[in-house]
């Protein structure tokens, strides 16, 4: 390793590569669906849906012990295992011979992916400047929401070979950001930090993943059966321990002092909710491409491209304008942009197929409205938290991401309680809108509150020093 400080630029190709596939791979089975069906027949939508949900649950209570410990033994460390775990997974993802066993290698690749994006956010924002860090962390979260929003279109052109193609081309990718990684990445670590609380951990994953399958499960056993009742009893266990084991651990799953910023906690909520909208959006408008106006997966897929076409300019230009007027105003214009892409299909949108006046409207407006919001909420971790929470602070962030795509897809499966027909899609639109509502009104909040929050470290008067002197100790030669 050099003394030389890393090339920013580097740095930002690098760990954006990564975040893409693990962004990516959210979404990307979302459109292999149909093709994964038809390879194991006699699995229903709720059964199939676990190849998605079983990835984002685990990955969601990965995230903050991926954080923390990559806090404490190396975030250039983590962030390349992470990488070397996904990329392992994925070839088994490509050879599995049934669903449990890709469910089961599904969640082997969310611990990769877990591994990854709160360090790569951590090492970017470790080598830009903290006036260069909005634009640096725009980019980088426009990157991932690029991904998540390319899923559909690239894996329809990737299912006109095989579904397991989804996986196969995540392998060179990996295999570059390995080789690359090494020669310009530079370690980082937070010394005082300790071993996280994996058992607080545990209990997330058996909350979320109980929540998830209590509502998947809703609509074909009832819900007043008996499993679906404790699950929700595990659910509210399980996630009402969780913030308790929390508050007596030393390392704990979910960072509660941090928490308590109003800033932070409000952009994790706003996005959970609007990770639900989004989740919920992508998987309904594949189902109704390929179910009400009977697409194929690829014209399905490339019909879902013009959204992801926005996405990143316009992140890229509203990390600008971050940099000016602050997070919260643009995210609460872009709850407006995504609500109104889905007005317009809840107007416009019925059993005759008419792309250019219904679909392709509400494509690029909710494509602008991913492009201002999740760049804008990434990013406010760099802005209230100091350099040492970062990692912990990303983690928390985009555990929220995952959850809200979790019960997202989870409540929408519940939505269509089977063969959805065009009222259960105009449903699905409404609570997707719902979200946009809450995500408007979460942004004017963070811009009510964002320049009154204050980081203070709990029991550590000393630790309260400048942001650059804690990044200058934190960087290894």
């Amino acid at each position: 390793m050099t003394d030389t400080a890393p090339k920013p630029g580097l740095v930002l190709l690098v760990v954006s590569t990564a975040a893409f596939l693990a962004s990516l791979d959210t979404f990307i089975v979302t459109i292999a669906f149909p093709g994964i069906r038809a390879a194991f027949p006699g699995d229903d939508l709720a059964t199939l849906s676990w190849v998605l949900n079983g990835y984002t649950v685990l990955f969601a209570a990965c995230l903050a012990p991926a954080g923390r410990l990559a806090d404490r033994y190396g975030r250039k460390r983590l962030f390349l295992a992470g990488v070397a775990v996904f990329t392992v997974a994925s070839a088994a993802c490509a050879v599995a011979p049934s669903i449990p066993v890709l469910v089961l290698f599904r969640a082997v690749q969310a611990i990769g992916a877990a591994l990854v994006m709160p360090t790569s956010l951590a090492l970017l924002l470790t080598a830009f400047p903290p006036h260069r860090r909005p634009l640096a962390v725009g980019v980088w979260a426009s990157v991932g929401a690029a991904a998540a929003a390319l899923g559909p279109p690239v894996g329809g052109l990737l299912v006109e070979a095989s579904w397991r193609w989804v996986f196969l081309v995540n392998l060179p990718i990996c295999a570059a950001t390995l080789l690359a990684g090494p020669r310009v990445l530079r370690e980082s670590r937070d010394t005082s930090t300790g071993v996280p609380d994996l058992l607080g951990a545990a209990g997330l994953l058996a909350g979320v993943g109980a929540l998830a399958y209590a509502l998947v499960s809703a609509p074909d056993d009832g819900w007043g059966s008996g499993d679906v009742l404790a699950a929700f009893a595990v659910a509210a266990l399980a996630l009402a321990w969780v913030p308790l084991r929390s508050a007596r651990h030393a390392v704990p799953v979910l960072d509660l002092p941090a928490l308590r910023v109003p800033t932070l906690w409000l952009a994790c909520a706003t996005t959970g909710a609007f990770a639900a909208g989004f989740a919920a959006m992508l998987f309904g408008n594949v189902l109704f491409l390929t179910s009400i106006w009977h697409d194929s997966i690829l014209v399905a897929g490339l019909s879902l491209a013009p959204g992801p076409l926005m996405v990143v300019p316009v992140s890229v230009l509203g990390g600008r304008f971050v940099h000016r007027f602050g997070p919260g105003p643009i995210v609460a214009l872009g709850g407006v942009s995504f609500g109104a892409g889905v007005l317009i299909w809840l107007l416009r949108m019925d059993a005759t197929p008419d792309y250019a006046a219904a679909m392709l409207p509400g494509q690029l407006l909710t494509g602008i409205g991913v492009g201002l919001i999740l760049p804008s909420l990434s990013g406010v971790v760099g802005t209230v938290l100091p350099p040492a929470r970062w990692g912990a602070g990303s983690s928390m962030v985009t555990t929220m991401r995952q959850i809200g795509t979790v019960l997202g897809t989870a409540v929408l499966v519940a939505v269509f309680a089977g063969t959805p027909d065009l009222t259960d899609f105009r449903r699905g639109w409404l609570v997707v809108l719902a979200t946009a509502v809450v995500t408007c009104a979460g942004g004017l909040l963070i811009a009510a509150r964002r320049r009154t929050d204050h980081y203070e470290e709990p029991q550590a008067p000393s630790s309260t020093s400048s942001p650059s002197s804690i990044l200058s100790t934190g960087i290894e030669p």
